[in-house]
């Protein structure tokens, strides 16, 4: 951890990202690190007066976690200028005034488009004056498709290098990758299993009961697929089947999950059968009313927008070779469920007499909380054999910090092991993009499920 005082400079300040989950995040950092030093900047188009900004990051600190004290003292240094980060006067005028800019951070709270904008302008003010060791941290989406995220990768590292620039992806909360690459390659138990000789499918799925909650600028430009499966998911997925690093050093790690998503595929190569799309109608989740997401405040039912997505992959790799891949994510769903799930192929053979045969052992991750669980078979007793599954649950690893709260720590730490290196988001966008393609020329179906319930009738459970 860093004692020197850092300063984060959030463009984009005004939006839900920043008083939600940013903010907060924050809050509970600072609780837990009492010596780390944040200057908080705000930018934004829309004025905001400095008293209302300062009560805006002292409840949101609060919220986090953070004293009373404490949050009053990071507010009443806090700044918030009202400008047009994509005109260059705007932008310069912002350089310049950081005091320090090696230790200064811009995060990118922010549309594609907007980042791309903001990135050309950035590039023209190093070219002409310099930035110093300025960082950016950029938030997903990387582009909106790989042609974006290439030409955005090409821009950016013209002027900042790799170790300045953090992608961020909440998914990758540093407990939650080291828990995953613990279980793995630290128990003799799993890694001999690890492979397609054992495992007959893997699942990941990260359903919520949450509806849209006011977030339609922008969700419905995105959708389930671009806003969880194609960043998120894929990456979870990375984690889940790269092989052994010989050791965690950043490098090593992004380029075994590069190596492992550069031979993932949809399933058959034909995005029209190995996925599906859907969207709620009007009912009931997590104990409240919800209106079908056409008529929620500020869709476009024009644009089709799924709320729940899944997509089949297939791995071209000895290791998993023929093991069929879900990714599955949606809204206002029956349950929060947010798992990894390893079914295991069925013993090849069980002795006669022992009451049928053997259902398979599954090995499922939960995500949040972080806990495993194995289901075994066990005989159920009462003097002959009567085969039935016990279920072993253990916690991995108690998570100390929110993932945002995680993620703020490793940027303003300069810890790149939970970035999102820019060629792993372009492999991303490339297993995505001919789904997208295919649903935007209405090739695959938009079903509907209602609100609260597990999704459309017929799709694989």
């Amino acid at each position: 951890m860093s004692t020197q005082r850092q300063i984060l400079v959030v463009l984009g300040a005004s939006g839900n990202l920043t008083t939600r989950l940013l903010l907060p995040g924050l809050g509970m950092l600072l609780a837990g690190d009492t010596g780390r030093q944040v200057e908080v900047w705000g930018v934004g188009r829309e004025p905001i007066a400095p008293g209302a900004w300062a009560a805006k990051v002292a409840n949101a600190l609060v919220r986090g976690g953070c004293s009373e004290e404490r949050a009053a003292e990071v507010a009443g240094a806090a700044r918030y200028l009202t400008l047009d980060v994509t005109d260059p006067d705007d932008l310069r005028g912002l350089i310049a005034d950081l005091p320090d800019r090696d230790h200064a951070v811009l995060y990118f709270a922010l549309p594609p488009r907007v980042t791309e904008a903001v990135c050309q302008r950035l590039s023209e003010i190093d070219a002409a004056d310099g930035l110093g060791g300025l960082r950016l941290a950029l938030e997903k989406p990387f582009g909106e498709n790989l042609a974006d995220a290439r030409s955005l990768n090409a821009l950016v590292s013209g002027f900042r290098s790799d170790e300045q620039v953090f992608r961020v992806d909440h998914f990758l909360g540093d407990s939650q990758v080291l828990n995953l690459l613990a279980l793995r390659f630290a128990n003799r138990l799993f890694e001999p299993i690890w492979t397609a000789a054992h495992v007959e499918r893997i699942d990941i799925v990260a359903d919520e009961t949450i509806a849209l909650e006011g977030r339609a600028g922008y969700y419905d430009g995105a959708g389930a697929l671009v806003a969880m499966l194609q960043s998120h998911l894929l990456l979870v997925l990375a984690l889940v089947t790269m092989e052994e690093p010989a050791q965690l050093e950043p490098r090593i790690v992004h380029d075994l999950m590069l190596h492992v998503l550069s031979v993932t595929r949809v399933r058959d190569d034909d995005p029209v059968r190995s996925s599906r799309r859907a969207r709620y109608t009007a009912g009931t989740s997590n104990g409240r009313p919800v209106p079908s997401y056409a008529e929620e405040e500020g869709v476009d039912p024009a644009r089709q927008t799924e709320t729940l997505a899944e997509l089949d992959l297939t791995i071209a790799s000895r290791r998993w070779s023929g093991v069929p891949i879900r990714l599955r994510s949606g809204k206002a769903l029956a349950g929060e469920v947010r798992q990894v799930v390893l079914t295991l192929k069925p013993v090849e053979f069980a002795p006669h007499g022992m009451g049928g045969y053997p259902p398979a052992n599954v090995l499922t991750i939960d995500l949040t909380p972080d806990e495993i669980s194995v289901q075994i078979v066990t005989n159920q007793g009462g003097g002959h054999f009567r085969l039935g599954t016990v279920e072993l649950q253990a916690a991995v690893g108690e998570r100390a910090l929110a993932p945002y709260s995680e993620v703020l720590a490793a940027i303003l730490d300069d810890n790149p092991l939970i970035s999102v290196r820019g060629d792993l988001a372009e492999e991303c966008w490339r297993i995505c993009d001919p789904v997208l393609e295919a649903w935007r020329d209405h090739r695959v179906p938009l079903d509907e499920y209602p609100a609260g319930g597990d999704g459309p009738e017929g799709w694989p459970r």
